[in-house]
Parts: C-alpha cells; structure tokens; sequence
C-alpha cells in the first residue's frame, strides 16, 4: 500500500481516503462551431495535406472506429515508420496536453506537428496554404468563415473538429450520472481499480491524460523514448510521458507509447508492476478489464452515419 501512496498527489489521495470519486463523466455534448468543424472534417480527412498525397490525419487516427491506429506505430509519407503508438483523437479535447511528451498546449497548437513532420505529411507551413488555397471549395468556405486561407485559419478548424470528438455516455459514465448500476463484476473491476492504485495515475473526465509519469516508475523498464526531457532537457523528467486516457481503452490496442503491447490484460499486468510495484493476481486482471470495457462510449455525434 506505501508505494501505492507515493504516487498519489495530495488531493487526490485525500480523495481516495474520503471515497469521492475521482473519475467524472464525459458531456453529452460540447458547444463548437458548426461550419468551422464541418470545414476542418475535410481537411482531416484530406490526403492532399501531405507531400505526396498518400495520407491524411485520418490514415492515423480512425474515425469510424476508435480514433486511432491499430499499429504499433503509424506510417508517414513514402512509407516512413513512425516513432511511437498514434493515440486517440477521440477525447483528446480533454487532455490537459496533447502528444505523449506533451510538446503542444492544444489541439490548435497541436496540428503544425503531423503536418510539417518529414516522417508524417512533411509539408511547409507555405506548402500547406498554397494547396488548401487551390481548392475552389476550401477558398469559397475559408473566405465564408475566416476571411482568408491562413495556416492558423487551416489549423482552427481542424481543431475545432477535433473537439467534437468526444464519446460520450458510455456505461460507466451513466453510472456516474446515476442512470444504471454496474453489474457485481464491473463494480468488483472498478474497486479493483481504485484500490490497486491504478487511479492514481488514471483519473478525472479522461481517466488519464491529466499528468505526466515516469514509464516504469517503481520497477524499471527499458524504454528508449526520453519523453519529457526531449522538451526540458531536465534530467528528472527523462521517460516521463503523458499518462493516456483509458476511454474506450478495450478497442485501441497496441497499448503504451512505443505500441509493445496488444493484449489488455497483459498491459494490465505490466503496468500494475512496472507503475506500481505489484504483481496483481490474474483473476484481478480479468476484473479490472471487465470495468475498463464500461469505459466504451458512442462515436462522436459529428462522424455518426453520413452528415456532410
């Protein structure tokens, strides 16, 4: 239990100790900007955004299915192999940081990445207007809505789609609401959860994707990303990375950020013993993925059937 403890922060352990709950659940909707997010759906799912025409933000990110890549790695222009594990854009509008190292403040910040990344789309800021532009139909609705095709403009409405995709109402979320009662095994699952300690790290409206943690942080684990120092250059935060949301976890395998794992109750087992400390029982990693599965929410009300 002391080691659990240590990566409680104050507030959350005082939390834990009053049994309030320390997950919250996701909106049934979220206010945006209609022609704004409809514009940045096309761009999204526009191969033309990348040098040569092969992929887009959606390649990566999965629309019709969990926002992310089945892969342990996505693949950028020419067939480059990426670095890490694509993470879900689905929900991402709740992460207090977007990117495992967490180098952008948000989702608008976030866009310039992928796009001018030589290993992804690796297009020019420049290169990006120039085609955009070209389009009748994106400079009709760009001059409708901004006024002008500009990269900021270009990057505001990709985000202000991204911010629709939240999956909301998912079982454990009626739950939080009052709505349903779990079944005796999900709610097993869910003190499991929070008695193990996986809740110190997996909390609030994304059940993670609030902090960031050291991958391996009580028994090492060899991992070659630097995470957090890359952008510090601190030496304290070398292999700490973004702590991702468990959202519709049981559907975006292969799990951490190099992609190593595809089996849920095998990433259970090794977090709860490289994060933790612990070697959990199997019948308790069998119960903690029966609550992760109540995590589940719908496809996001903008990608739901045709709406264009």
């Amino acid at each position: 239990m002391f080691l659990k403890i240590l990566l409680f922060t104050p507030f959350i352990f005082i939390a834990y100790l009053s049994g309030e709950e320390m997950i919250s659940p996701i909106p049934l909707t979220i206010d945006y900007d209609d022609n704004k997010s409809r514009l940045g759906k096309l761009l999204f799912s526009d191969p033309t955004l990348s040098r040569d025409g092969s992929i887009s933000c959606e390649s990566c990110h999965n629309l019709k299915y969990n926002g992310a890549d089945n892969t342990p790695v996505s693949f950028g222009v020419n067939r480059v192999e990426g670095e890490l594990n694509s993470p879900t854009v689905f929900n991402a509008i709740f992460n207090f940081r977007q990117f495992w190292n967490g180098r952008a403040r948000d989702l608008k910040e976030q866009v310039d990445f992928p796009v001018t990344s030589h290993i992804e789309m690796n297009l020019t800021v420049e290169e990006v207007v120039e085609r955009v532009e070209s389009s009748n139909i994106y400079r009709k609705m760009f001059h409708q809505i901004y006024g002008e095709v500009t990269f900021e403009n270009i990057a505001d409405a990709i985000s202000e789609f991204e911010k629709t995709l939240i999956t909301p109402n998912s079982k454990f979320d009626q739950y939080l609401r009052g709505g349903i009662k779990l079944s005796k095994e999900e709610r097993d699952g869910y003190l499991l959860f929070k008695s193990k300690g996986c809740i110190s790290c997996h909390h609030g409206i994304n059940v993670g994707g609030n902090m960031y943690q050291k991958f391996g942080a009580m028994i090492e684990r060899n991992m070659s990303e630097l995470g957090r120092y890359t952008i510090t250059k601190r030496e304290s935060e070398r292999h700490f990375v973004k702590v991702p949301s468990l959202r519709n976890v049981t559907i975006t395998a292969p799990y951490f950020h190099d992609g190593s794992e595809y089996e849920l109750k095998q990433a259970i087992y090794l977090m709860a013993y490289h994060q933790l400390g612990i070697a959990i029982k199997e019948d308790e990693v069998d119960s903690i993925a029966i609550f992760l599965e109540t995590l589940r929410g719908e496809l996001p009300i903008t990608i739901r059937g045709n709406d264009d």
